[in-house]
């Protein structure tokens, strides 16, 4: 028997060949190239502009005229060292009153501490910064009261004894807790855009080729459930290969900045991120597919996507201002737990009971909706002549 090479070829599944088609497609363009760059960069930026001017240390020129408004400077100078590592205030000197404020004016100074007969005067260009006023308002008040206390012959030390408050923090992770919702604000913002931007890509390719009419040649080579799953496959992978591009630029940006306290609290929640995209970007594409398969034109595309950007927009409401007890909830729901869970993660702990629900109703909404997806791209896809409705598309026949 005589062996042929074509005999030991494997053949390659349709839906395949539509996804490799969707990927170049898609990678030749210069648009999607430029987006996802900015997308890099622009994640790149909010982590290296965070940590530049994030907690960076606070220095302030303060004018002083007398050497009790110095202590009291000197004083509030050492208060905010305590609480801000690396910042200070430095006294300027000044002959008069006149001269202390003229400093503050063209910007010597950033605020003038004056004596007056009722106490001190603080005086400031356009504003004091808030700290700087807190620390020396708390700097006077202390000079006053041991001074007052000094004059009357009171123990101040046993007056004050038992007031002394110590503060614990029972979340180790707690001085970077401002970076984590940061961080969670951006997993909600990253998962919205990317899941959106690529599903409207998915209803406009599918649309594109029903409007050419292309989809009655491809239809007639292809299985339409190869169809659709080419596209779902193809743009998922751009959509997770995009996301895990982000991901990685972050975690470098993070690591090169200095980071590594922040990255270690959130690096769980930086993969779950990860997982909880590809189950909620699934779950969605055969939706959007569906989206361009029940319109007949572009301009269809606007009423037909509807419903996807109203499930993608609510969980991202919920998110920015929904309460804790609301975002708990929905963290455990299908396609809304791919955004608010690993936004939870990222600011504390969560149970796993709740992740695992979270995970368990994120995969029976994807089997779920891919099914139904596909029940209704096959009835409706090879209907060219207008837009079908969702009632319409469960009524008929295949």
């Amino acid at each position: 028997m005589t062996t042929t090479p074509d005999s030991h070829r494997t053949e390659v599944p349709a839906w395949r060949i539509v996804a490799e088609r969707e990927i170049t497609t898609r990678l030749r363009q210069k648009s999607f190239l430029i987006s996802a760059a900015v997308l890099v960069v622009g994640v790149v930026a909010i982590v290296v502009l965070g940590s530049v001017f994030g907690d960076r240390p606070k220095h302030y020129d303060v004018a002083t005229t007398d050497p009790r408004s110095t202590a009291v400077v000197e004083a509030a100078s050492t208060t905010l060292a305590a609480s801000h590592e690396d910042s200070d205030i430095a006294v300027r000197s000044a002959p008069s009153p006149a001269r202390a404020e003229a400093l503050v004016e063209d910007g010597t100074g950033d605020a003038a501490l004056l004596r007056t007969v009722a106490g001190f005067r603080l005086v400031g260009a356009r504003e004091v910064a808030g700290d700087l006023s807190a620390v020396l308002t708390t700097a006077v008040q202390r000079a006053a009261l041991d001074a007052n206390a000094e004059a009357q012959g009171v123990d101040l030390s046993a007056l004050q004894s038992g007031a002394q408050v110590d503060q614990v923090l029972l979340d180790p992770d707690a001085e970077n807790a401002e970076a984590r919702s940061t961080l969670a604000f951006v997993m909600v913002l990253l998962f919205y855009a990317t899941a959106v931007i690529f599903g409207i890509t998915i209803a406009q390719s599918v649309v594109q080729e029903k409007e050419s009419r292309i989809v009655e040649i491809l239809a007639a080579a292809v299985p339409i459930r190869s169809l659709l799953w080419g596209k779902v496959v193809g743009n998922s992978v751009l959509a997770f290969g995009q996301v895990a591009l982000v991901v990685v630029a972050g975690v470098a940006a993070l690591s090169v900045t200095g980071s590594n306290d922040l990255l270690a609290d959130t690096g769980g929640a930086l993969a779950w991120f990860v997982a909880f995209f590809v189950l909620g970007f699934l779950g969605m594409a055969g939706l959007w597919a569906v989206a361009g398969s029940l319109a007949s034109r572009q301009e269809d595309l606007q009423s037909t996507t509807m419903p996807g950007n109203l499930i993608l927009f609510a969980p991202y409401m919920i998110a920015v201002a929904a309460g804790e007890g609301v975002k708990t909830v929905f963290s455990m729901l299908p396609i809304t737990s791919a955004m608010l869970m690993p936004a939870r993660l990222a600011e504390g702990s969560v149970p796993w009971w709740q992740l695992g629900v979270a995970v368990a109703a994120n995969v029976v909404a994807l089997v779920l909706t891919i099914r139904f997806g596909a029940r209704i791209y096959e009835r409706t896809l090879m209907r060219t002549e207008r837009r079908i409705g969702f009632r319409e598309a469960l009524t008929l026949s295949d």
